[in-house]
């Protein structure tokens, strides 16, 4: 894993930035890049398979920005998209 990638972190929203807060305080040394899809908040209300094109949009999104990890910070889309990912 290339140290000096960053860490991407995807939500529905705002509400990722907790975990980017986390992050930034524990790893202080690490980029992060936040995606939050606030066009089309909340997923919530989604079918599962809208719930996993935008999952996977978002995490399109964050590879083509060269990301060692991603991190979906959305509860949604954990818990319906991950096994896509």
């Amino acid at each position: 894993m290339n140290k000096n990638k960053p860490i991407g972190v995807f939500d529905s929203g705002i509400g990722g930035l907790t975990v980017v807060k986390r992050f930034a305080a524990n790893l202080p040394n690490e980029n992060i890049i936040y995606f939050g899809d606030t066009a089309r908040v909340p997923y919530g209300s989604k079918s599962n398979s809208t719930v996993i094109e935008y999952s996977i949009q978002n995490t399109n999104f964050l590879l083509k920005r060269n990301v060692k990890a991603i991190v979906v910070a959305c509860n949604t889309a954990s818990s319906v998209a991950i096994s896509a990912l």
